[in-house]
């Protein structure tokens, strides 16, 4: 509700999040302010390219959200600090092993 009243809503991303700008310009950015209202908590890293850049007034206006080369790949939020996340295979939650090098580390002892 807040946001409402503070400025317009733009736009809302496949991810839920909704965008809004200043209705007038801020003295000290010198242009109109931009901010997001996350759909679930906050995790800016639901923001998909598109509409970052304008976020941060690299584009006027929010790119087109569909895909323009078949390399390219659905964005994803971070998954760090969840089941998600990548885990070498020496991580403890990995099973804690991994292979020997020829340098291994050897670990520091106080006073040697």
């Amino acid at each position: 509700m807040l946001a409402r009243a503070a400025g317009r809503e733009i736009g809302t991303d496949r991810f839920g999040n909704t965008y809004y700008e200043s209705r007038a310009d801020y003295r000290a950015y010198g242009r109109k302010r931009r901010w997001v209202i996350y759909a679930r908590g906050q995790d800016p890293t639901t923001v998909p390219p598109e509409w970052h850049g304008w976020l941060h007034h690299t584009t006027d206006a929010p790119l087109p959200e569909a895909k323009k080369h078949p390399w390219m790949v659905e964005h994803r939020p971070n998954p760090t600090g969840t089941a998600n996340a990548y885990r070498p295979k020496g991580h403890d939650y990995e099973g804690g092993r991994r292979q020997l090098t020829a340098g291994d580390y050897e670990a520091w002892t106080p006073g040697s």
